[in-house]
């Protein structure tokens, strides 16, 4: 479902949420309420995608979807993007330039499954679609591939209802083997080799696994 300005007018933004204050303990407070209005979102979320994949499995009996990971940034996590982006550390630009503090992965069979996940999603009632970046049919140069969607979800408190920013994942089996891999190993000091070899290697890994999805969905 795309962006419906209607719709959002009915409940409040996310910054109507927190409290502005140099107060020490204030401002741990507020954090606490921001963290806590991103996990909701996350909870929201992974209930939908969990009956979506239970649906399939129980009613049409297919495997639409394989496991679903989530996450939440750590407070040094979010410091550390925002300072790289050169963002001044305030709670109004972390939440309207950090997209991916919840997150939420989605690891499918096939890579046709990756697009009616997607699909799926769209059609989903109340949620909104910010941004989707498809990196499957262009992959990063690194070799990276994966389907990504920025949405927002709306969350009922019992005093208020707010949308909250959510970073959607979207990958194969095969995918989520690769990134997870080239993640641990990325940084391995023990591993001497030059860094353009390395991203060479790396980038043609990626596209073995790109072979294979493709022949895997051929022949299912």
């Amino acid at each position: 479902m795309r962006f419906d300005k209607k719709k959002k007018n009915e409940i409040i933004n996310i910054e109507n949420f927190i409290d502005y204050n140099k107060n020490l303990k204030v401002e741990e407070k507020t954090f606490k309420k921001l963290m806590f209005a991103y996990s909701v979102a996350l909870k929201e979320l992974t209930t939908k995608i969990e009956i979506m994949k239970d649906e399939f499995e129980i009613l049409y009996d297919y495997k639409l979807i394989d496991h679903i990971d989530t996450r939440i940034k750590t407070p040094e996590s979010i410091i550390n993007k925002m300072e790289k982006r050169n963002l001044k550390l305030t709670y109004s630009n972390m939440i309207e330039n950090i997209n991916d503090i919840a997150g939420i992965r989605i690891v499918s069979p096939l890579k046709k499954d990756v697009f009616s996940i997607k699909n799926l999603i769209q059609n989903m009632n109340g949620i909104n679609i910010i941004k989707e970046k498809d990196y499957i049919t262009y992959p990063k140069k690194s070799g990276y591939s994966s389907y990504h969607l920025i949405v927002e979800i709306p969350i009922d408190l019992s005093k208020q209802n707010i949308y909250v920013k959510t970073e959607i994942q979207i990958r194969t089996l095969a995918m989520d083997f690769w990134a997870n891999l080239e993640h641990k190993l990325k940084y391995k000091p023990e591993v001497p080799m030059d860094d353009k070899k390395k991203s060479m290697e790396w980038v043609n890994c990626a596209k073995i696994v790109r072979k294979l999805d493709n022949k895997i969905m051929r022949n299912y």
